[in-house]
C-alpha cells in the first residue's frame, strides 16, 4: 500500500475562517494533513517574517482528525515552523494555503499573505498552491472553490507541476455549475489606485484608513482577470525570480566606472 502524501495547510485570514476549512476539508481526501495558520488574520502581509519577538506554537482541536496548531506570527512564520520544527524529518509533499477570503489575482499577489505562505513552501523545494475566492465575505459560499481545488490537487498529486513550484489560483464569485472550467494563464498587469480617508479618533488624533479601487491597465485576453471576468478559475504558474532580463543588456552601461 503507498504512503499517502503530507499535505501542509495554512492561510493568512486565521485559523478559524470559513475559508482554512473548506480547504482542510477537500484535502483531507487526498492524503494526511497538517495544518499550521496564524491565529489571527494576516492578510497584506505579504512576505513577512517575525524577528524581534519569539514565535509561539499551540496545538488546537478545530478539524476533525486532522492535526492543528495556530501560531502567533505571520503566514510564512507558520511554513517555516512547519518545515523546520513540526516536521522537520518529514518530506512534505504539498502546502496549499487558503482558501482565502478575496481576490489575490494580478499584482495581488504581491501583497498577499495567502500567497506568501505558498510561496514560502516553495522556496523550500514543496509543490504548492495559494487558492482564493472572490469574495471577501466571511459566509462566503466556498462550494465553487472546492470543487476547483479538488481538481486542481488532485491533478498535482499525480502529474506534479511540470517545472515550477508554485501556482497561483483564483476562483470567481459564482455557484460551482456555473464555473465554467479552469484556465492556465498569465497574470494581468494592473494596479491600485489608493486613497486614503482621513478621519480623526476620540482623542482628536488624525487618522488615515486605506482604501482604493483596482485598476487592469491592459486588454489581453489570456491573464487571470480576463478568464476570471469570463466566469472560469485561473491558475497562473508563479515564480520568485524577480528578475527583468530582457533589460541586462540594455543596462550594461552602468558597468562603467
Amino acid at each position: 500500500m503507498s504512503k499517502r502524501p503530507l499535505i501542509l495547510v495554512t492561510n493568512d485570514d486565521g485559523i478559524v475562517a470559513p475559508g482554512i476549512k473548506a480547504l482542510v476539508n477537500v484535502v483531507k481526501e487526498f492524503g494526511e494533513v497538517v495544518v499550521v495558520a496564524p491565529d489571527s488574520p494576516q492578510s497584506g502581509k505579504g512576505h513577512a517574517i517575525t524577528l524581534e519577538t519569539p514565535l509561539r506554537m499551540r496545538k488546537v482541536d478545530l478539524f476533525d482528525g486532522v492535526v492543528s496548531y495556530e501560531c502567533d506570527g505571520t503566514p510564512a512564520d507558520c511554513v517555516k515552523l512547519a518545515k523546520n520544527v513540526l516536521l522537520k524529518d518529514r518530506v512534505i509533499d504539498l502546502c496549499v494555503s487558503g482558501i482565502n477570503h478575496g481576490s489575490n489575482a494580478s499584482i495581488n499577489i504581491l501583497y498577499s499573505g495567502t500567497m506568501s505562505a505558498a510561496m514560502e513552501a516553495s522556496l523550500e523545494n514543496i509543490d504548492s498552491v495559494g487558492f482564493s475566492l472572490l469574495d471577501f465575505a466571511f459566509d462566503a459560499d466556498f462550494t465553487g472553490a472546492q470543487k476547483v481545488a479538488r481538481s486542481v490537487v488532485s491533478s498535482i498529486l499525480k502529474e506534479g507541476l511540470k517545472g515550477t513550484k508554485l501556482l497561483n489560483v483564483n476562483i470567481p464569485k459564482l455557484p460551482a455549475d456555473e464555473i465554467k472550467g479552469i484556465k492556465v494563464c498569465a497574470q494581468a498587469s494592473g494596479m491600485w489606485v489608493e486613497d486614503f480617508q482621513k478621519g480623526e479618533d476620540p482623542r482628536g488624533e488624525e487618522y488615515y484608513w486605506l482604501t482604493g479601487k483596482f485598476i487592469v491597465d491592459e486588454d489581453h485576453q489570456d491573464t487571470d482577470i480576463h478568464w476570471l471576468n469570463e466566469g472560469y478559475a485561473s491558475v497562473v504558474p508563479s515564480q520568485h525570480d524577480l528578475t527583468h532580463y530582457s533589460s541586462i543588456d540594455g543596462l550594461a552601461y552602468l558597468e562603467s566606472m
